[in-house]
């Protein structure tokens, strides 16, 4: 009977292995592991999947990632593959395709807290987010029509 019970366990497991798939966040301990330890108020940008890479942080605005001004600088343009914000005041960053907050935009609201990985992402006007994010800003939730979610 034991061994009946046990292999019937088993079988559930393995069974609620294939009907429950794992999510993004059970496959994103790399971010979920750098939110908890990250600043509020800041958002983070990585040239790698899974919150690797990190190149830098800002506590508000930055209309140029690829000038000398503001916390994203010269290389950091165009180079971000995951993105993560620890907002405190209950904002979106809303991620931009141009310098001056040009082009396509794309929103991180606070209730997302990370994007592990931009691959496949697109901004507001169909261009590819991946490695192609030139400035940010803080924003309402409101004012964003494409999120990353």
């Amino acid at each position: 009977m034991r061994k009946m019970l046990t292999a019937a366990a088993t079988l559930a497991l393995a069974a609620s292995g294939v009907l429950i798939p794992a999510t993004s966040a059970q496959a994103s301990t790399a971010c979920d592991r750098f939110w908890s330890g990250a600043l509020p108020g800041y958002v983070y940008a990585f040239g790698n999947t899974d919150c690797g890479g990190y190149f830098g942080r800002a506590g508000s605005h930055d209309a140029d990632w690829g000038d000398n001004a503001g916390a994203f600088r010269g290389g950091d343009d165009n180079a971000a593959t995951s993105v993560l914000s620890k907002d405190s005041a209950g904002l979106a960053v809303m991620f931009h395709e141009r310098p001056g907050y040009d082009g396509g935009h794309l929103c991180l609201e606070p209730s997302e807290a990370y994007a592990d990985n931009l691959a496949g992402k697109t901004f507001s006007n169909g261009a590819a987010a991946n490695d192609n994010i030139s400035s940010h800003r803080w924003v309402p939730s409101s004012a964003c029509g494409t999120f990353l979610d």
